[in-house]
C-alpha cells in the first residue's frame, strides 16, 4: 500500500472533519455540553466472556461500496437498527461522516432513540467537541482512527470519552497502529476500550482479509479485538473468531441484505461456534 496515497485519503477526511469541528466550536459549545450531560446514561456495552459478538453498522454509502440505501434519514437508520437488534447485535456502529458516507448526526440520534443497544459514532474524529456531539446524540461510544491524530490529540479525545462515559474503539491498520493502541490501553486503564483492525487498503479501497489474520498475532492484551471491513459471510466471520477476535464489525453486507436480522444471526452464530472451537 502506498503510504502517501493512504495518507492522502485520511488527510482529506481529517480536513473536512476539522472544518466540521470548527463550525461547532464557533457555536454554543456550552449548550452542547449541557445537552450531553443531560442525556440519560446510554446502554452499557456488555460482551459475554469468552464468546463472540457482532457490531452491526448503519451506513448509507461508502467510497468502496457506493450507495447502500436510496434515501438516508433518521427513520431509515432507526428501522435498520431495530433489525440489527432483533438479530442479536451486541452494539451498533453509525456512520455520521457526510461527504463520502452520506452520514449525519441525526442518523445516530435516530438509532439511539429507537433501540436499547449501545451505539458508537463512526467518523473521522479529530476534536473532543465531536465526542461531546456523539454523547449529545445518545452515543455510548466513539470510533477513533489512530492514524488521524498524534499522541496528544488521541489523549484529548480519550479524555473527552472518559469524561462523558463513552467507550472507544481504537482503529488500527498495521503493526505501528497496534503498538499505539497498546500504549493507549496502558495509559487509559480506566476506560472501556476496544481495538479494531481494519482490513481495507486505503489506496485501492480493496479488502485485504489476510490482514486480520496476520495482525491477530500482534493484538494487544487487555481489550476485546474487533475485525473490521470486508466481512460478509459466516465463514469469513468464523475465521476471524477462530483467530482470536472478539467481535466483527459488519456493515455493507447487512445494509444490502433483504433480511439483515437473519444475516446478523447467521454471522453471530458462526462466530460463536468458531470461538468455542466448533464449526460454523
Amino acid at each position: 500500500m502506498s503510504t502517501r496515497a493512504a495518507r492522502g485519503f485520511l488527510e482529506r477526511m481529517a480536513a473536512t472533519s476539522h472544518a466540521r469541528a470548527a463550525r461547532v466550536a464557533r457555536g454554543d459549545v456550552a449548550g452542547l455540553v449541557r445537552r450531553a450531560r443531560a442525556r440519560r446514561a446510554p446502554p452499557r456495552l456488555a460482551l459475554a466472556p469468552r464468546d463472540f459478538d457482532l457490531l452491526a453498522e448503519v451506513k448509507f454509502a461508502s467510497p468502496a461500496l457506493g450507495r447502500l440505501a436510496p434515501a438516508p434519514s433518521a427513520p431509515a437508520a432507526a428501522a435498520q437498527a431495530r433489525r440489527y437488534a432483533a438479530g442479536g447485535a451486541a452494539a451498533l456502529s453509525v456512520l455520521t461522516e457526510p461527504t463520502r458516507f452520506r452520514g449525519a448526526l441525526a442518523h445516530l440520534a435516530g438509532v439511539t432513540g429507537a433501540v436499547d443497544v449501545p451505539a458508537l459514532r463512526k467518523d473521522f474524529l479529530v476534536d473532543p467537541v465531536q465526542v461531546v456531539q456523539a454523547r449529545a446524540a445518545g452515543a455510548a461510544g466513539v470510533l477513533l482512527v489512530l492514524r488521524l491524530v498524534d499522541e496528544e490529540g488521541l489523549a484529548r479525545l480519550l479524555d473527552a470519552a472518559g469524561e462523558h462515559g463513552l467507550f472507544a474503539l481504537l482503529e488500527a491498520f498495521d503493526s505501528a497502529d497496534l503498538e499505539r493502541a497498546a500504549r493507549a490501553l496502558e495509559r487509559f486503564r480506566g476506560l472501556a476500550l476496544l481495538v479494531g483492525v481494519n482490513a481495507r487498503d486505503l489506496t485501492t479501497l480493496a479488502v485485504e482479509r489476510e490482514r486480520h489474520l496476520v495482525l491477530a498475532r500482534e493484538l494487544p492484551a487487555g481489550a476485546p479485538a474487533v475485525a473490521e471491513s470486508g466481512l460478509e459471510t459466516p465463514a469469513q466471520v468464523a475465521a476471524v473468531a477462530a483467530a482470536g477476535y472478539r467481535l466483527a464489525l459488519v456493515g455493507g453486507a447487512l445494509m444490502r441484505a433483504s433480511a439483515p436480522e437473519e444475516l446478523a444471526q447467521e454471522l453471530l452464530l458462526a462466530g460463536r461456534a468458531a470461538a468455542a472451537g466448533g464449526h460454523p
